[in-house]
């Protein structure tokens, strides 16, 4: 990795090295978005689940 630095930092292309930076965070900060909002919804599901199995033991109809 730091001959990739090294390489950036000869050319000038520090602009290019930030951008790569920046695109690698927020890659991985929408991956862990859609990984936590992938498992809320997954508990969300289980709860909807539930209250279904929940009414139709003790619905009244």
């Amino acid at each position: 990795m730091s001959d990739l630095i090294r390489i950036f930092t000869e050319r000038g292309d520090l602009a290019h090295l930030a951008l790569l930076l920046w695109a690698f965070s927020a890659s991985a900060l929408t991956w862990f978005a859609l990984r936590e909002l992938a498992a809320a919804s997954r508990c969300f599901d289980d709860f909807v689940r539930e209250l279904a199995r929940f009414n139709e033991l003790f619905g009244g109809h």
